[in-house]
């Protein structure tokens, strides 16, 4: 009797596993592993750009006459980046993604207006800290840029199969809710412009 309720039990189990697979379940958390994992690229890339941020505050902040201002503004907007964290789960959250989105965005547009500002002054930008800074910076824009395409390319396909028929079924029953997308503002779809002028005051003279 305990070996049929076994028997009776892999079969159950194996039958299961095969009508999972059947209605795109199987594929659902693929595809949601996927986002996550994409995700976390884009968390590693937009941490390493805050951890480059004091460096960049020391170093301008070494002006006596720099515009303490904007230092302010910088530090500030990296701080607020810091307590916006987004869990898998809140992917699907709206709100929450924008909030996150948002406090990204006002921190690239305060270090732009930084980097931009520190063309004025020769005596930062011709340090050899500054500039091996400037290429970290660059070199970070770039990968941030490249994790959040790759993080869309995910997601689409994801909230594809998910709104797909019959897949669309399963999605509902267990709970797969369609991810937020990262959306582009005017001239985001290219990284930010990071100037290397270094040689800008030899060629004046």
């Amino acid at each position: 009797m305990k070996k049929i309720k076994s028997l009776l039990l892999i079969f159950s189990l194996i039958t299961t596993g095969f009508t999972l697979s059947g209605c795109g379940y199987n594929t659902l958390v693929s595809l949601e592993e996927q986002v996550n994992s994409a995700w976390a690229n884009v968390e590693t890339q937009y941490q390493r750009r805050a951890d480059l941020i004091p460096n960049l505050v020391k170093i301008v902040e070494g002006s006596a006459t720099f515009e303490k201002g904007l230092l302010t503004e910088v530090t500030e907007m990296r701080s607020k980046v810091g307590q916006v964290k987004l869990s898998p789960e809140d992917l699907s959250n709206e709100e929450k993604f924008k909030q996150f989105e948002q406090a990204q965005n006002n921190l690239s547009s305060s270090l732009s207006r930084l980097l931009v500002v520190v063309e004025n002054y020769p005596d930062i930008k011709s340090t050899e800290a500054f500039k091996n800074l400037q290429v970290d910076l660059a070199g970070t824009e770039n990968r941030i840029a490249t994790a959040r395409k790759r993080f869309n390319d995910a997601v689409q396909e994801y909230n594809t199969t998910v709104r797909r028929f019959p897949t669309i079924i399963t999605a509902k029953i267990f709970g797969f809710k369609e991810k937020q997308y990262f959306k582009s503002k005017e001239g985001s779809e290219q990284a930010p412009e990071i100037k290397f002028n270094f040689d800008s005051d030899k060629n004046k003279k």
